[in-house]
């Protein structure tokens, strides 16, 4: 593996990330910025600043306008702009329409392409990903898929509950995995465009997080028509499209989160050089110094974690070992070097006076999303043990 960040990709870095010191940052006291994440008149804001700086869609393919950044590139990019939680939002690689964009780009067909990924990947407008579900629905194991879609005529028409759909309120359109067959793996994706009816916003679920557009929502579907034209990809092949898109987006949020935790600890880092105690600065206190040590070690294995996963889905490897270890890894240490800052900050720490008690919150849900941490884990002891049988075999 080669470290090295060549000239160009460094200026874009640096480019990047004094446009969210300058400019991104002042809009975290916009009062528009709610409980339930960022409007869609506050994402416009973030758009027309990042355009005017010539930074709108960067991560985007190339025929639409991006530059279709590489695993590894889009790791450099991504945490200099996830120094600000609004940054990937400003810049248009948020999630979940950063995954979307990349599962289009794979998947679609030409006419899908022209319907759908052309407004998504310009920031025209947002998408969203519906396939965890409540009530013994797909979640964590999505075998356990229950929404389902019938043949009608020459399209389908689908039936389900889904829960935690991000970015539901407010999306253009939404693509729907729903069981098109009895066995465990028949599962379809769709495509349809939003507001529909038939795809209704029961209620936006009140959660810790609030980085997200549009929150994270309920949704009933009943009785929504597609045309076949709208199957995205192949029949049955959800869930292997599925992974196409989630290897790469759990290592996105990886990317992102990490520099939201460089945020965290450079500010705590700042705090324990000026804040007096007990006679001398709080960071010349062992027990301060030790956190910011182990803060810098957490910050530095995440990503060498990130950067070797990017670089197998950049040599054209599945990544699904790797993004599971990657995610694991990240967001556990994260979350550590985002606690720590807290616990260093002290009183001030559990205010909004810093960035870091947002960070805290919104980052202890990425345990969870994507695949809880216990759920890689059984995957990676899965493949362990199965690796083995092999050998022996």
């Amino acid at each position: 593996m080669d470290f090295s960040i060549d000239k160009p990709l460094a200026a874009l870095r640096d480019k990047v990330a004094r446009f969210v010191r300058e400019t991104i940052i002042p809009f975290e006291k916009d009062p528009r910025w709610g409980h339930h994440g960022i409007p869609e008149d506050l994402r416009r804001d973030l758009n027309k600043a990042a355009e005017k700086a010539g930074l709108l869609g960067i991560n985007s393919p190339k025929e639409y306008g991006g530059q279709g950044f590489s695993h590894i590139e889009q790791a450099v990019v991504f945490e200099a702009a996830g120094y600000s939680i609004l940054g990937p939002i400003a810049l248009h690689f948020h999630a979940p329409d950063e995954g979307n964009i990349n599962l289009l780009e794979k998947v679609a067909t030409p006419a899908q392409k022209q319907k759908f990924l052309k407004r998504l990947a310009t920031g025209e407008v947002r998408s969203c990903f519906a396939m965890t579900e409540p009530d013994g629905g797909a979640g964590a194991d999505p075998v356990l898929l229950k929404t389902r879609a019938k043949p009608d005529g020459n399209g389908f028409v689908i039936n389900g509950r889904k829960t935690l759909i991000t970015g539901a309120e407010g999306a253009a359109f939404a693509i729907i995995m729903a069981r098109t067959g009895d066995g465990p793996g028949d599962c379809t994706m769709f495509l349809t465009e939003l507001p529909n009816p038939a795809f209704k916003i029961h209620r936006v679920l009140n959660s810790m997080d609030s980085s997200f557009m549009g929150g994270h929502a309920v949704i009933d579907i009943e009785n929504l028509r597609v045309s076949g034209d709208d199957v995205l990809g192949e029949l049955g092949k959800g869930f292997q499209y599925a992974q196409v898109r989630l290897a790469p987006a759990r290592l996105t949020h990886c990317m992102r989160w990490l520099g939201s935790a460089i945020r965290a600890h450079d500010t705590a880092t700042e705090y324990a050089r000026h804040r007096q105690s007990f006679g001398k600065r709080l960071g010349d206190h062992q027990g301060v110094s030790f956190m910011l040590a182990d803060n810098a070690m957490d910050i530095h294995t995440a990503r060498l974690a990130i950067w070797q996963c990017a670089w197998v889905l950049d040599q054209g490897g599945r990544g699904s070992n790797e993004s599971s270890m990657a995610k694991v890894i990240c967001s556990e240490a994260i979350f550590r070097v985002v606690d720590r800052s807290m616990q260093i900050l002290g009183g001030k720490g559990v205010t909004d006076d810093t960035m870091v008690e947002r960070i805290f919150r919104d980052v202890r849900a990425f345990r969870i999303y994507d695949g809880p941490s216990e759920v890689h884990r059984h995957a990676i002891g899965r493949r362990i043990v199965e690796g083995e049988r092999k050998a022996k075999g």
